[in-house]
């Protein structure tokens, strides 16, 4: 491969990679095309995309931005999975395609400069909350105290209130009877 055409590709992962948090890597070896093509297709209705890399110019693509460290996991022939989509999504869904075939090579996930490693580090961060989810849990830990709270207030004066309105209802009630009776 030429100059040139190294360059050109190593621009080309550069404006891939350089506003990614986070990427897994899976070994391609052993896919044959129709089970790469329908991993690929699966990705891609989730918002992934996976790119073959040449490891030598990934790590010159990653050098001095957020990824850069990640070529720990680049060993023999590699695959970048990469999009728009959590890391604990991504990772989750290479588990999935992992149980429909066994002889994807999960090599591991690199985010905020970790690290995990193989099967066991992709199963680790596929148990991380996606960024929606930890939102909805800092919002349900927030939010279930002050409604105790409000249930608490609001449980009593309600029976109160429930109280002096069926009170008023039957001083309606007596009123309107003791005239009719006269």
């Amino acid at each position: 491969m030429s100059k040139l055409v190294k360059d050109l590709i190593t621009k080309e992962l550069t404006t891939r990679l350089k506003e990614l948090e986070g990427v897994a890597v899976i070994n391609p070896r052993g896919i044959d095309g129709n089970k790469n093509h329908g991993i690929r297709r699966r990705l891609h209705e989730k918002g992934l995309r996976m790119t073959v890399v040449k490891n030598n110019l990934a790590r010159r693509a990653v050098e001095g931005g957020k990824l850069q460290g990640f070529d720990k996991l680049l060993d023999g022939p590699s695959a970048v999975i990469y999009g728009e989509a959590s890391i604990a999504q991504i990772a989750r869904q290479l588990l999935d395609e992992k149980k429909k075939d066994e002889t994807i090579e999960l090599r591991g996930v690199f985010f905020d400069g970790e690290t995990y490693v193989g099967d066991k580090g992709v199963e680790k961060v596929s148990k991380l909350p996606t960024r929606e989810e930890a939102v909805a849990n800092v919002l349900a830990a927030i939010l279930g105290p002050g409604r105790k709270l409000a249930a608490a207030i609001k449980g009593p004066a309600g029976t109160l209130g429930a109280m002096l309105k069926t009170i008023e209802n039957n001083a309606k009630d007596t009123e309107g009877a003791a005239p009719a009776s006269a």
